[in-house]
């Protein structure tokens, strides 16, 4: 349940993949109150996220609509000069590098080092002296300047959501020369004209730019939002991520606390006071996540409400269940339950009767489960004959891995206890053999091919949600007394962030 990206307006913008949408702004005393879910993201994911930063930045000096600067000065002897700069366009835009610090005061400061434009368009002139005839004139131009960037970017609550606010913004010049009509060589003309429009220019640039750049935040903090939503929602069955209290930035970290809370059709999990303390979590891996035992434990009841917990095994795999040895016990309970039947024209149904129970321990996640297994023949042409049904008290310990982008459930310790058993070849149930077999194939065969089940069909619902175009690098799953924790590393494609900047800009 991984969400994060890899931009650096980024860094603001993958915030709220985190920080959603708060129902309001305002919280109680408690910090961690009614915590399910908890992100943090530390500085050397912030320094890696800032990489993305010069992509966002050119688009801002791509898209910005330049106006046109006019103005006007009366210069001895010339008399009234006016001129007018249209068609800016910018060109050739590159950027040294940038750097990003976290500041406690909820702000990212993110300083952008010697971004060099070449500016081109028209510049039209003309003046009327004591000795001049009124004249006018248009030449191309080329304006070539280096600025650093400086940009405070502040969350904060509007329309009772968090965004970011990256008003704070300032261009520094250090360099802005104009040239005109290719001419290189400093003249009086030129010389004239950059003392005329330097000042106007700058403030231009500066109003243009920072507006584009606050407005590329925005555009992005929209799409991350979409994207978060969408990951955390699967039909009827919702994650609720709204804010459980206020963001908070460290100088070596971002954290978000989340309500975690299952939505499912109208009815929801209860909201419970966490147990979350900023000390669980260090500051060695890029990206953590902590997440409640209420929270999985209401995803699983919510998959059951679902009616998601249910598995068919046919063919092959229903083969492979039932021949997991070549004894004669096994060979015997074959023969009884499919009485010479082909797999082929069988199928195994097994079902969660009740809503499961997790808990979570050192050892594992520990699942309680009232479990049933009907066998049923499907002979030609007529209606199913249901040749086996059970009912059994499960319990199962299962340790969760990510390699090779999917998620691996294996089952370290189970019990089975069964409930109830019908047999079609046995209606007295007085061949101890055949529960025994059936026992000892659902736990050394049955629930590992459940859980297995179960972990590709999680795999398959993340990367449906794009999760396996990110790099997730060595993550590990920590399992703790009534809380798990998800540390890693990751990168992200940047062809992306471009193809989205693209379509949306």
């Amino acid at each position: 349940m991984c969400w994060a990206g890899r931009m650096m307006l980024g860094t603001s913008s993958i915030l709220l993949v985190l920080v959603h949408a708060a129902a309001a702004c305002d919280f109680g005393p408690f910090p961690y109150r009614a915590t399910g879910i908890v992100c943090r993201m530390t500085k050397p994911a912030a320094l890696l996220l800032n990489q993305e930063t010069a992509q966002v930045i050119q688009a801002a000096f791509r898209n910005a609509k330049f106006p046109n600067i006019t103005g006007e000065r009366s210069m001895r002897l010339l008399g009234r000069v006016a001129y007018g700069l249209t068609n800016i366009q910018v060109n050739d835009l590159s950027i040294e590098r940038s750097e990003v610090e976290l500041k406690e005061d909820s702000t990212i400061h993110i300083a952008i080092k010697n971004v060099t434009a070449l500016f081109k368009g028209t510049l039209t002139y003309g003046y009327a002296g004591a000795w001049f005839l009124q004249l006018f004139h248009s030449v191309d131009f080329e304006i070539e300047s280096s600025i650093d960037l400086q940009l405070g970017i502040k969350l904060t609550c509007q329309k009772e959501q968090v965004t970011p606010d990256a008003s704070d913004c300032y261009l520094s010049f250090h360099k802005l020369t104009l040239h005109l009509q290719g001419d290189k060589q400093p003249g009086w003309l030129k010389q004239l004209f950059t003392d005329f429009i330097s000042f106007t220019l700058k403030l231009v640039l500066k109003r243009e730019v920072c507006k584009e750049i606050n407005a590329v935040a925005r555009t992005l903090t929209n799409f991350i939002l979409d994207l978060a939503a969408n990951f955390v929602r699967d039909k009827d069955i919702i994650v609720d991520i709204s804010l459980a209290s206020d963001p908070v930035i460290k100088a070596s970290y971002i954290e978000s606390h989340h309500k975690g809370l299952v939505l499912y059709r109208n009815n929801s999990s209860v909201l419970r006071d966490s147990d979350f303390s900023p000390s669980l979590l260090t500051e060695s891996r890029m990206l953590y996540f902590w997440f409640s035992e209420h929270s999985l434990s209401s995803l699983a009841s919510a998959a059951f409400l679902d009616g998601r917990l249910v598995l068919n095994l046919t063919g092959e795999k229903l083969q492979e269940l039932f021949e997991m040895e070549d004894t004669e016990v096994q060979r015997k309970a074959v023969q009884m339950i499919f009485q010479g039947t082909s797999y082929n024209d069988s199928v195994a149904k097994v079902w969660s009767l009740s809503q499961p129970q997790i808990s979570l321990q050192p050892e594992g996640t520990v699942v309680r489960s009232l479990v049933a297994v009907e066998v049923s023949i499907l002979p030609a042409g007529e209606e199913p004959l249901v040749a086996l049904y059970m009912e059994k008290e499960i319990m199962v310990t299962i340790q969760a891995t990510y390699a090779e982008k999917k998620l691996i459930l294996q089952p370290v310790d189970s019990s089975v206890e069964i409930k109830v058993f019908k047999c079609t070849a046995d209606p007295s149930g007085k061949d101890p053999s055949v529960q025994s077999f059936l026992q000892n194939m659902v736990l050394v065969a049955g629930i590992p091919e459940v859980t297995s089940n179960i972990g590709s069909a999680l795999t398959s619902l993340m990367n449906n949600k794009r999760l396996d175009l990110f790099d997730i690098i060595n993550p590990e799953i920590i399992i703790r007394k009534g809380y798990v924790i998800v540390q890693l590393d990751f990168g992200f494609p940047s062809h992306l962030l471009l193809n989205f900047l693209e379509k949306s800009l």
